[in-house]
This record gives C-alpha cells, sequence and structure tokens, in this order.
C-alpha cells in the first residue's frame, strides 16, 4: 500500500457537477510541488505544467492542471481533520520502526495570519519521533484555547506502547502524565511555575543536591560533553527516586524520579550556564535521562528550523478557512519522505535532495513510492 493509497479515504468536499479535476490530483500536485520548493498556488500551477508528463504517469490528469484559484479553494475546503486522520493512518503504517523518543512540542504558522477577517496566526502541536526525525502527528491549537487542551488530543490519535513521551513545561499537567501512562508509554515532563509550587519544591532540593547540602541521597549522576560550531557544550544530570517528601506526588500518575540537568555553553570567552527541572515516571538512571532531554530538543533544532529553513514556513502566506493548516499537514507528509530517504542520499542536504526531485523524475518517483 503506497502513501497515496492511505488519503484516498478522503472525502471531496465539492459538488460533484463542479469537480473537473480530482481531488487525488489536486492533492498529488501540491505535495509534489511541496517536496520540489513549490510555496504559493501560483507556484503549484507551473510545477503541474511543468511536470505534468510525470504526473500522467502515476495519475490520468485528464484535463490537466488546475488554477491557482482551484488549488486555492480545495485545500481551503478540506476537513483538516479528515486529513489529519490519513496522515495518522498512513504514520501507523511504519510506527514500530521510529524508535522511542516521542518529543512533543509548539510552533505558530507566522504567516497564517489574517488581519482582514481577525483570523490570528495558527500554532499547531507536533509530535516528533526524534530517533528517525520524523513527524507522527498535529494538532492545531484553538485560537481561544492553549497546547494544553491540544495535547491531549494529539496523544488520543497517537501508538505510544513502549514510547517515552518527552514535553516542554506547557505539558506539565496530571491529566497529561496520566493520559500517556494508560497508552502505555514512559513520560518525562519539564518543570516552570505553572504547577504550583511543584517547580519550587523540586528546584530547591535538587539544588541542595548539587550543592551537596543534602547528605546521603541515594542517586545518579551523568555528564557528557559536546562540541561543535564553535562552541563547547556540557551537560550534567542529576536525578534521584527520593520522592517520599515531594507534596501531591500521588496526583502525578507513575511518577518515579525528578532531575535537573545543568547547561554550561561556552562561545568563545562568553559562558552561560542554565538548568532545568523535569519530573519522570522512568527510573533514576542519569545518562539516559541526559539523552532523552538532548533529544527532545531535536523537535525546534531540527523539525521547526526546517519548517522555517527549508520549507520557509513562516513566510507562507497561505490563508482561507483551512488552507494553512491542511498546508501545515502536507509540509509533513513531504518532510518525512525527504528525511526518510536522505539515508540513500548521505551527502546531500534537505534543500539540495528537494533540488534534485524537482529536476529528476526518478529521484521524485522514489521519494513517494518508497516504503518506510
Amino acid at each position: 500500500m503506497t502513501l497515496l493509497n492511505y488519503f484516498d479515504a478522503l472525502k471531496d468536499p465539492r459538488i460533484n457537477r463542479k469537480k473537473l479535476y480530482p481531488l487525488n490530483e489536486i492533492l498529488l500536485v501540491v505535495l509534489c510541488g511541496t517536496i520540489c520548493g513549490a510555496e504559493s498556488w501560483r507556484d503549484f500551477v507551473i510545477f503541474g505544467k511543468e511536470k505534468l508528463d510525470f504526473l500522467k504517469s502515476i495519475l490520468e490528469f485528464k484535463n490537466g492542471v488546475p488554477s491557482k484559484n482551484t488549488f486555492a479553494r480545495v485545500l481551503a475546503v478540506i476537513d483538516p481533520k479528515e486529513f489529519k486522520e490519513c496522515f495518522i493512518n498512513w504514520v501507523k503504517s511504519f510506527q514500530e520502526v521510529l524508535g522511542k523518543l516521542i518529543a512533543i512540542d509548539g510552533k505558530t504558522l507566522r504567516g497564517s495570519f489574517d488581519t482582514s477577517k481577525g483570523q490570528s496566526a495558527i500554532h499547531m502541536v507536533s509530535a516528533f519521533a526524534s530517533e528517525l526525525r520524523l513527524v507522527l502527528g498535529q494538532e492545531k491549537v484553538d485560537e481561544k484555547s492553549n497546547e494544553i487542551k491540544a495535547i491531549p488530543e494529539l496523544l488520543k490519535m497517537l501508538n505510544l506502547t513502549g514510547a517515552i513521551v518527552s514535553i516542554d513545561a506547557m505539558g506539565c499537567q496530571t491529566a497529561i502524565a496520566e493520559k500517556i501512562i494508560a497508552k502505555g508509554a514512559d513520560y518525562v515532563l519539564a518543570l516552570k511555575g505553572n504547577q504550583g509550587t511543584l517547580h519550587d519544591d523540586v528546584k530547591l532540593y535538587l539544588d541542595d543536591l548539587v550543592e551537596k547540602k543534602v547528605k546521603n541521597v541515594i542517586h545518579d549522576y551523568a555528564e557528557e560533553i559536546e562540541k561543535g560550531h564553535g562552541r563547547i557544550e556540557k551537560r550534567k544530570c542529576w536525578v534521584t527516586e527520593n520522592i517520599g517528601w515531594l507534596q501531591n506526588k500521588e496526583e502525578w500518575d507513575h511518577l518515579k524520579s525528578i532531575s535537573v540537568i545543568e547547561s554550561e555553553r561556552q562561545i568563545g570567552e562568553k559562558v552561560m550556564v542554565e538548568r532545568r527541572y523535569y519530573i519522570s515516571s522512568l527510573e533514576a538512571k542519569a545518562q539516559r535521562l541526559n539523552g532523552i532531554v538532548r533529544q527532545h530538543w531535536s523537535i525546534e533544532n531540527i523539525l521547526h528550523w526546517t519548517l522555517d529553513v527549508v520549507f520557509n514556513e513562516d513566510y507562507s502566506r497561505v490563508r482561507g478557512r483551512f488552507a494553512a493548516e491542511n498546508m501545515a499537514i502536507i509540509r509533513h507528509v513531504a518532510l518525512n519522505l525527504l528525511q526518510r530517504a536522505k539515508g540513500n542520499y548521505k551527502d546531500t542536504s534537505l534543500k539540495a535532495l528537494r533540488k534534485k526531485a524537482g529536476w529528476g523524475d526518478e529521484t521524485l518517483r522514489q521519494l513517494l513510492l518508497q516504503k518506510f
């Protein structure tokens, strides 16, 4: 079963007598165009006309390529919930090869606002398989809500059995921890001041542990050093299962350990030190936790960075009802295809691979038909 088959179940919202261009043909042009660098409705028209022979080798394209208005109109009315379900079903088909760490974080599509209609920029929460750098799912944050409500909806869609879910401080909620455990996973949740005194209590205790003011506490310690790009970063991790003193700990499902990670970055003569605090359902193994937290930030440094720098997502002015949300899903599909293919193009950057797909039909075909 190919990628395109997973989107066959998507309902076409248009009136039958007005469907000159089948939905699967429109989506194929948009997906292939996105892979190859197209960013606007006009780009998709140009791409479709230049690549028509290639597109006809996959689907019929009896009436050629739609106009930019057709692309805009159709992407604006596709139900994003159904579109997202198709994406999730595709991801589930290969999720067993993804590795254990799933990072969850939010990103604003900065160009998706529309002041004329009073529409704010869309904020999306994404789940990211850090080890293979693949997007697992996404959930739009309601304008009158925040990530706290979007994250449980995202978790509900994912297969989490055996995984470790890491979330920044916004997701540090008892209900979210409970949902993760219920789905057969473990959690590592960052702490800030959004949980009453929890952050302050953990911070005070672990800072004293680091400074040796707390004695005879069984804990684990690890550190790692990373050099590159003109900087040196040292990450130290202290973690303990000694949490009997912690108030309201029973409210956190399967809470087992607390930890602090001290990050020391040196760039030239400048040294910056920062400490972050975490709660987790995992045992107190410092080296493991250090790696999990480092991998969590791949959702920022790889996913969000790639969408902005490689796909120019922040500059996209695609708007109109559901268009921005649907295009975000398509970019995630395109990114997954490109990331998965990178193993066969080890010396090729994502930008270069997009060009190669645009210039060579066989490369584009291999991207579309590859197995995960």
